[in-house]
């Protein structure tokens, strides 16, 4: 199917990036949404979508999806076939302690772009849902099938309660849509607040690295590539109904072992803090990808060495050999003339 306009917000966005370059490497028409907000360095953004903007088939809406009339605005502008929705406030951590931040832009924020796009009668909504509504599910790997009512954060029962929704309006208003848990993403772009970056400037620069659960904790590392093939395969297939799919390497691998592949590719070890489990996180993912292999014909599957060695390559030459909190570094500029 040729989606024709795909709206995808959260454009600026580690995973909306990726998902709108591999959409317009595609051919296709996409309009790009983002608020461009300070959770995390806004620098950051700027130069992802600055990778976009020159493409003649993009274009940008700088909007909050909290605010009702912007985004009746945005759908207002021109007909949108499909929408990939991925603008959301990130963070487990960070909503235990801004609760309202979080509510805002993942409940309020997603009724607003799920209400437009019924009534622009969009033929697809596409969602980010995410890994972490399985809360303290102890029965490996999770599936859709599985009961995930025990929340372990509120940043998990606001993404429950998207699929929720999406539910509702599929039933009372024949909205097609695909919600989609994504596993522990990482790679090249990523955002500072996720864990390789963290470790990854605690290695380049002598920090140290915290380390919750005294390390014994288990992630499916699932590499970005992959996360934006299967975003696109969905967005571009033939809706049906309401759906549900884990998109995950289907493969974890121990926290350890994960900052063991760091510091090789990096060159340098890590100087680590072992320190209890934090609120709101859990001790193991591992995702169920058959049903989401049948629908798409396609499963994650880049081996964490490589995906930890394309991100270690990407860190150098967007940061350099000097990290910083802020900013941007020469190494930015060399990438972006790369690309």
């Amino acid at each position: 199917m040729n989606p024709g306009t795909v709206l995808v917000t959260g454009a600026a966005g580690f995973i909306g990036f990726h998902v709108a370059k591999r959409l317009l490497d595609g051919g296709l028409e996409v309009i790009g949404a983002d608020s461009l907000n300070s959770y995390y360095d806004p620098n950051l953004k700027r130069v992802r979508l600055a990778q976009l903007e020159p493409r003649p088939k993009f274009s940008f809406a700088q909007i909050d999806i909290a605010g009702r009339d912007a985004v009746e605005r945005l759908f207002r502008r021109r007909p949108i076939d499909v929408v990939v929705h991925l603008a959301a406030q990130a963070g487990v951590r960070y909503s235990v302690e801004h609760p309202h931040a979080v509510a805002a832009a993942n409940l309020i924020g997603f009724l607003n772009v799920l209400d437009a796009a019924r009534r622009a009668r969009v033929r697809h909504l596409v969602y980010a849902s995410s890994s972490s509504v399985y809360g303290g599910n102890v029965k490996v790997p999770f599936s859709v099938e599985d009961r995930v009512d025990h929340p372990v954060s509120l940043y998990a029962a606001t993404k429950r309660a998207n699929e929720l929704m999406a539910h509702s309006y599929a039933h009372l208003f024949s909205l097609p849509s695909t919600g989609l848990r994504f596993f522990t993403v990482y790679g090249p772009w990523g955002r500072p607040d996720m864990a390789p970056i963290r470790f990854a400037k605690a290695i380049a620069t002598g920090g140290t690295i915290d380390v919750y659960n005294y390390g014994k904790m288990r992630r499916d590392f699932t590499y970005i590539d992959d996360v934006a093939e299967g975003v696109v395969r969905i967005a571009c297939g033939e809706p049906a109904g309401y759906r549900l799919f884990n998109v995950g390497n289907s493969s974890p691998v121990d926290l350890m072992e994960f900052i063991r592949a760091l510091e090789q590719a990096l060159g340098r070890r890590a100087r680590k803090r072992f320190l209890p489990m934090q609120p709101g996180d859990v001790r193991e993912t591992h995702a169920d990808v058959e049903d989401f292999w049948r629908a798409t014909g396609f499963r994650p599957a880049t081996p964490l060495e490589t995906g930890v060695a394309l991100f270690a390559r990407w860190y150098r030459d967007y940061f350099g050999d000097n990290d910083h909190e802020h900013g941007l570094h020469s190494g930015t500029l060399a990438v972006l003339r790369a690309s």
